[in-house]
């Protein structure tokens, strides 16, 4: 295992950007902070805001050490813009990409269930998809899965270190990708 290189399983594609603070210390400077999760972002290209759809252009790349020109995963940077865009905390910048991130407020997820209390569809439970938190439901369990047989079974409620199938449906639009 010390031998396996895990970088190689980085995007270098799909440029995606999670907004996690927006950085307003004064009139003159709104800048974007958070770490570029996949793809390459360059000065000048174009991005969009999701899930607004507003689009601009980065205007520079701060870092502590000064601005760069582009930024790749793993860094923690901050992005100015051209244009003055609506964009919160929890937002999604992307950049050019081969395959579109999905918005959308309900998907089928294989959820691990993690605590003594029992999972329960229809309960609001909160949701935390990269740096954003959003309230939501199973409304739909469809099946149990068993670790050792990978059987599938019928199940009302995932009980802890139980691993199923589930509709969720969220309050409001998230932005993200696919497993695959």
């Amino acid at each position: 295992l010390n031998t396996v290189t895990i970088a190689s399983d980085r995007n270098f594609e799909d440029a995606r950007f999670p907004v996690q603070y927006v950085n307003r210390p004064n009139l003159d400077f709104r800048g974007f902070c958070g770490t570029v999760a996949s793809g390459t972002f360059h000065k000048g290209d174009k991005i969009t805001a999701l899930p607004s759809g507003k689009s601009s252009k980065i205007k520079s790349i701060v870092t502590y050490d000064g601005d760069l020109d582009k930024a790749f995963p793993p860094m923690a940077v901050t992005f100015t813009l051209e244009d003055e865009i609506d964009i919160s905390r929890g937002d999604l910048i992307i950049g050019q990409q081969k395959h579109e991130p999905v918005v959308a407020d309900k998907f089928k997820a294989t959820i691990v269930w993690m605590t003594e209390k029992s999972l329960t569809p229809g309960c609001q439970y909160i949701f935390k998809l990269a740096t954003q938190n959003v309230s939501g439901s199973v409304s739909v369990l469809q099946h149990r899965i068993d670790v050792n047989t990978l059987e599938q079974h019928p199940a009302h409620e995932l009980k802890l270190n139980e691993i199923g199938v589930c509709l969720v449906v969220l309050n409001r639009a998230v932005v993200f990708d696919t497993y695959q």
